[in-house]
């Protein structure tokens, strides 16, 4: 039989398979052999990068290779600070880049640690503890509450053994384990209660299992393999930049080389000629473009900081503006991760129970009216048991505020209640808790005796207390096994026979609460007279008394539902991704507005049916997945991005991290595993799905605003360049000399365009659709934009110039006036058109005053401008004169016409624009219900 099928066998078929002995366990001789021959049991980090390699690779990169040459060419002109900068610009970029690398090699490491430390091992009839690493298939572990399973392990012995395995299959509640064959060859691994996989968490009871699978060939090794073998998306940034990087290139080699040429052939100098090309090639090559790009996103990321959103990534923070699909974990994401009993059935009754989490705060009601205890005899009787038959508390732990970890002044103290336990009897803790039934308050009057545990095949459990002289034999466990033991109903606050009507209408209670994906569970007592108090099995949990059912769930987060709401406004898919029960998947589905009318609902075991074709098909209309595995997971995200949707994946266990780092972007819950969060590219300090709605409005704004200041960057380039080649080829003497082209491009190209990396996002950013990933930095105009304004720029600036130009012909002095003139036009026009780029459509479509760091920005410039024009010691150098009222009459005039133009044109044709302003669709869908 195959290695999959190990919760077909029976425990002597495993003996066999093994060739050991299920009692004795291996001999140490035989361990040794086995741990020769297929190795420890640990798993493998893959082919390991050197830390020198990852840092000397950052320079591969098409842009830093053009900021190298800008470096060499600013050294031969002599301007050493910029050479000096930009290197520096190179060396942070490359930092930024390893830091970020060599993190993501730790996911691998982080997966290490879930492994356990040491394992109980029997060895030749004597039990040995040795490192789990020296565990091997066939080897006999016992394990007990809070010890981690050391491999995968065919359980041959249970007693009351629980599992929590939310890390591997996304189950939020612990799973009981049992050792009986199961029969059905296809099971997802939340259905295989016989098998124990490694690094899952032993909760209550104790258990042997038969190691079947070590190191990499266990679940947690095939996540590991999956991690290795799936490489990280290059972002749309990442790849638009490269792009960009590859056209400014050529284009403005291309430019530089025609303008040299036109001189030349003009009569200008060649050296002359040279040096003013070899600047126009520095000042149209924007060698700031990756810091600001870098200091526009490690601003954003500063304010996701603050908004609890952890950036791992800096790249990754534009991806979540193009998301078009958020693949998001149930447990703990969408929901509280907290089982909250929300429905009571008593006697006929129904009874709904306010109140989320685990504080006890709420209360029961029925028909809107609130019930008490002290009125209302089988409701306080259904707590007694829940509370009784339990062995979870809560306790209150103090919650370090925000004031505290500021270390403000103000000290606001608040606690938390905190449950430890199993989730399902610490629900039912809480309900007791909320109407005043507690362990404190029944202490002295109900006294524990003796715990019948339960188990898979009873399921049940009853606890024995003693009470005022007598005893009380309290019941709770599966309804349908539950009747079976029940002589007797509470009806009507009467003990009546339970006869077969009274039954099948219990039984429809309980399948009306589990077609609502509540989890049900029955309630019974018996009074124990003396002399029928044996505490015989058998004799104690008979002829009970059945008392009513309860339907518990985990509930969702109530942010939730309007974050997904907004989601679906700005055109984004929402599918959950669970490993619980398909029922309960589409309740919290619908309840949070996932899916539409007519979305369907698939189970891992229909997605594995499915071909890569069928899946294709029709997963642009599955918004649930249930009781799927980690591979299914990772197919998923490689289907939706076939389809063209760019994809973020949510989830916080290890069963997530391999389709976190196949997506384009990776999201993981701040209480999740280490393994997500070192995969991850995001990280929800507050694991609130609401989140990384907000993530993804500030992912918008970052992009939006990297294309503002390549807009300004280009068009004022184009501008310089144009002014350059048209005056050559026009015959003209040079309209700007060398110093004064590097001087605007200082002046124009830093604080300014930094300004728009922080500009506020415009209202209705969240209101348009997905950007499709296949997007081109140009795309929704902004490539005529760029274009028209330079030629407008370049036109006014030559204009100026050559109307300084005319009023002398041919003489040296009037040449420097008409060369300040045309300096300080170009200039005056890239800060008025900066403005400008605030807006998709003109300056007239936002507050000019709103974004205050911008005007700061410009001021600088127009200073700097103004000291090389009036400051004496500097006009030598710069070439330039004072300008008279005239001559800036001439300049504003001039350098006001482009945004003027176009300003005017997009007022006339607002409508127009408007319906133009929408991002297009392609690669992305509308989301409709």
């Amino acid at each position: 039989m195959e290695q999959g099928n190990w919760h077909q066998m029976g425990t002597e078929e495993l003996a066999q398979s093994f060739q050991g002995s299920l009692d004795t366990g291996l001999t140490p001789e035989e361990a040794a052999d086995r741990l020769g021959r297929l190795g420890r049991n640990e798993l493998s980090e893959g082919k390991k990068v050197s830390p020198w390699k990852l840092f000397f690779g950052q320079f591969k990169d098409f842009m830093v290779l053009v900021l190298i040459g800008a470096t060499l060419i600013s050294g031969l002109l002599g301007e050493y600070l910029d050479a000096i900068t930009i290197v520096a610009i190179i060396i942070i970029n490359a930092v930024l880049g390893f830091v970020q690398e060599y993190r993501a090699e730790k996911s691998l490491r982080a997966l290490k640690a879930l492994s356990a430390p040491a394992a109980k091992v029997m060895r030749g009839s004597t039990i040995v503890v040795l490192p789990a690493s020296e565990v091997v298939p066939g080897d006999i572990v016992l394990v007990e509450s809070g010890d981690r399973i050391p491999a995968d392990v065919r359980f041959i012995e249970t007693n009351s053994c629980y599992a929590e395995e939310s890390a591997l299959t996304g189950e939020s509640v612990p799973v009981g384990k049992h050792n009986q064959p199961i029969a059905e060859a296809e099971l997802p691994l939340g259905d295989q209660r016989n098998i124990g996989f490694m690094g899952t968490m032993v909760t209550r009871g104790t258990a042997k299992g038969l190691v079947i699978r070590t190191g990499m060939d266990t679940e947690m090794g095939k996540i590991a393999d999956l991690i290795q073998q799936t490489d990280s998306m290059e972002t749309p940034l990442q790849h638009r930049l490269e792009q960009l990087g590859k056209i400014l290139i050529i284009v403005a080699l291309g430019l530089t080389i025609l303008v040299v040429l036109a001189g030349i052939l003009h009569g200008q100098p060649a050296y002359e000629m040279f040096l003013a090309g070899v600047s126009l090639a520095v000042a149209a090559i924007p060698e700031g473009l990756p810091a600001i790009v870098t200091i526009a996103l490690a601003l954003g990321v500063q304010r996701m900081i603050k908004r609890r959103a952890i950036v791992r990534k800096l790249p990754s923070v534009e991806t979540l503006g193009c998301a078009s699909v958020i693949c998001s974990d149930k447990t703990g994401t969408l929901t509280q991760n907290k089982m909250t009993v929300t429905n009571l059935w008593i006697g006929g009754r129904q009874m709904q129970v306010t109140g989320e989490g685990y504080d006890p705060v709420g209360s029961v009601t029925e028909n809107g009216n609130a019930l008490d205890t002290k009125h209302d005899l089988p409701l306080r009787r259904l707590l007694q048991v829940a509370a009784l038959c339990n062995n979870a508390s809560l306790v209150q732990v103090e919650v370090e505020s925000e004031a505290k970890r500021k270390k403000s002044k103000e000290i606001v103290e608040s606690e938390e209640w905190v449950l430890k336990g199993d989730p399902t009897e610490g629900a039912l803790t809480v309900l007791a808790a909320k109407l005043g039934v507690t362990a404190k308050s029944m202490d002295g009057l109900y006294n524990r005796v003796k715990e019948y545990p339960f188990d898979s095949e009873r399921k049940r459990m009853s606890v024995l207390v003693s009470h005022q002289g007598g005893r009380l034999i309290c019941t709770k466990g599966a309804p349908d096994m539950l009747m079976e033991r029940c002589a007797y109903v509470l009806w009507d606050g009467k003990v009546v026979p339970f006869t077969s009507t009274l039954k099948q209408k219990v039984t429809d209670a309980g399948e009306a609460m589990a077609q609502s994906a509540l989890r049900v569970l029955g309630f019974a007592y018996r009074d124990l007279r003396p002399h029928d108090a044996t505490e015989v099995e058998g004799d104690v949990e008979c002829q009970l008394v059945f008392v009513g059912l309860s339907g518990m769930i985990d509930p969702p987060r109530r942010e939730v539902r309007e974050a997904i709401a907004t989601c679906r406004r700005a055109g984004i898919k929402t599918v959950m991704i669970t490993g619980d029960h398909q029922l309960t998947a589409e309740a919290i589905a619908g309840q949070l507005g996932i899916m539409p009318r007519g979305g369907l609902s698939v189970s891992g075991q229909q997605l594995a049916a499915m071909s890569d074709e069928q899946v294709d098909r029709l997963v642009d209309n599955i918004y649930v997945y249930a009781r799927v595995s980690p591979e299914h997971k990772l197919r998923i995200v490689k289907a939706l991005q076939r389809k063209g949707h760019v994809v973020a994946m949510t989830g916080d266990g290890v069963n997530d991290a391999p389709a976190i780092k196949a997506a384009d972007i990776g999201i993981a819950m701040g209480t999740g595993t280490d393994v997500s969060k070192e995969a991850a590219s995001l990280v929800l300090s507050d694991d609130n799905f609401s989140t990384i709605v907000a993530a993804i409005e500030e992912g918008r704004g970052i992009y939006e605003n990297i294309r503002k200041f390549i807009r300004y960057l280009l068009a004022s380039n184009v501008g310089e360049i144009l002014t350059m080649f048209l005056a050559m080829m026009a015959g003209l003497p040079l309209p700007l000399v060398p110093i004064q082209i590097l001087w605007v491009n200082l002046v124009t190209d830093g604080l300014p365009a930094m300004a728009l990396g922080v500009d506020q996002a415009e209202k209705d950013l969240m209101q348009h659709k997905p950007r499709s990933a296949k997007e081109n930095i140009f795309a929704r105009r902004m490539g005529w934009k760029i274009i028209s304004r330079g030629v407008l720029i370049g036109i006014c600036t030559l204009a100026a110039f050559w109307i300084t130009l005319s009023k002398a012909p041919g003489s040296a002095s009037n040449l420097v006036e008409a060369q300040t003139v045309a300096f300080a036009t170009l200039v005056m026009a890239q800060l008025i058109h900066v403005f400008d780029c605030r807006s998709s459509r003109s300056i007239f479509h936002r507050n000019m005053f709103q974004n205050k760091y911008l005007l700061l920005a410009v001021l600088s410039s127009v200073l700097l401008m103004l000291c090389v024009l009036y400051i004496e010691a500097l006009q030598p150098i710069f070439k330039t004169v004072p300008l008279g009222f005239r001559d800036w009459c001439l300049v504003l005039v001039a350098a006001g016409i482009p945004t003027f133009f176009m300003g005017i044109g997009s007022v006339l044709g607002t409508k127009d624009k408007k319906n133009n302003s929408n991002w297009p669709l392609k690669g992305s869908r509308t989301i409709t219900r």
